[in-house]
């Protein structure tokens, strides 16, 4: 089947411990040591931790009370988030001298097709070795990255030699490359999958490949025809340059839990501030309003509303996100509050997702990588 699906060569590029990493090259007191950025403070939740706090399962999401039992030495650092895109300027600047098919995932990693690329150079390994070399020099920090022939493979292959490696997988080595991949590093494949998989008898990727479009259907509804098809290869998503945004959102977690709706107004009202500004400086606007309630106990419970219209205004969002605090009664004291704007009117022109094709441009073997 490898032969029949589109050959591309794709950079996948992820920085090393972004925000940990910029602390420490801003603040060399903080080099080579155990550092959390986010997490300080009872309530506080890590948002990143550098390689030496990782030594002892220092990991983002985790709260910084287990986080500090885990390593003691662990040092807390407040999050700069303006610095961090600033640096995430400085490195996406350098993407931009390959390639203009540059799609950012996040600050700090991004996808870019170097297929055809600014340099004229024909192998995407040396593409990706010749970046890394320049974040390192003109920035100051690590990346590592992964090659191959989609998307999918890349973002794999970007996490085989971290920190500060690179890993490519050619196409006549995709299909092993996947069929002996733990299961559980199969990028969308999280934890609660995992754990289902590890029941059906799927620990690799040879395991996975083993069963059925109709088998991994029924057990795992739409996703299923995705793991089939990434198994053998087969993912064509483009590298988009100019990525749709699907939603928008802002979220606040709280020193004390609250307990009342009232006291949770004010709070509302703020989130739901800096949702219009992030709204209207991205120049959108969404129909539906979705509040995220995480209670004290960690359980997480969403409730949504669809509107007849496009709405951006602060007012009307906090007037929805109201009715939906309201609508039925709190079963527990309260962490954090979110709002969230999705069906926005950047989706207006998208186009309903296709099954993965198989008809394409055979497979060359000299195809340099």
């Amino acid at each position: 089947m490898l032969d029949k699906i589109p050959i591309r060569k794709i950079i996948h590029v992820d920085m090393d411990a972004f925000y940990a990493s910029v602390e420490q090259m801003d603040n060399p007191e903080l080099k080579g040591k155990a550092i959390a950025v986010g997490g300080g403070g009872i309530r506080g939740v890590v948002a990143a931790a550098s390689y030496e706090a990782r030594k002892f399962g220092v990991r983002s999401a985790l709260s910084g009370a287990q986080a500090k039992r885990n390593c003691p030495e662990l040092i807390f650092v407040k999050p700069r988030f303006d610095r961090y895109h600033e640096i995430s300027k400085q490195i996406r600047k350098i993407f931009y001298d390959y390639t203009d098919l540059v799609e950012p995932l996040s600050l700090d990693e991004a996808y870019l097709d170097v297929t055809e690329n600014k340099k004229g150079n024909p192998s995407a390994s040396l593409i990706a070795k010749e970046i890394r070399e320049r974040i390192f020099k003109e920035v100051g920090l690590t990346a590592s990255a992964g090659i191959s022939i989609n998307k999918f493979v890349a973002k794999v292959a970007s996490d085989y030699n971290k920190p500060n490696g690179q890993k490519t997988v050619n196409p006549e080595e995709v299909l092993d490359f996947l069929e002996a991949l733990d299961i559980r590093k199969f990028y969308g494949v999280g934890k609660v999958t995992a754990v289902k998989m590890y029941q059906l008898g799927i620990f690799t990727g040879k395991d996975l490949k083993l069963k059925s479009l109709e088998y991994l259907e029924e057990h795992f509804g739409k996703s299923g025809s995705f793991y089939y098809y990434i198994v053998r290869g087969i993912h064509n998503s483009e590298v988009k340059a100019n990525r749709i945004r699907k939603s928008l959102a802002a979220e606040h977690t709280f020193n004390e839990n609250l307990s009342s709706e009232i006291f949770m107004l004010e709070k509302l009202d703020r989130i739901a501030q800096e949702v219009s500004k992030r709204l209207i400086k991205s120049k959108v606007s969404g129909k539906t309003v979705t509040l995220k309630i995480k209670y004290s106990d960690f359980t997480l419970q969403t409730r949504s509303k669809t509107l007849p219209y496009f709405i951006s205004d602060k007012d009307v969002i906090l007037e929805v996100a109201k009715d939906l605090l309201f609508q039925e009664k709190l079963s527990d004291s309260v962490r954090l509050l979110g709002i969230s704007m999705s069906n926005l009117n950047t989706e207006s022109t998208n186009k309903k997702p296709s099954k993965p094709e198989s008809k394409s441009v055979s497979v060359q073997l000299q195809f340099e990588f």
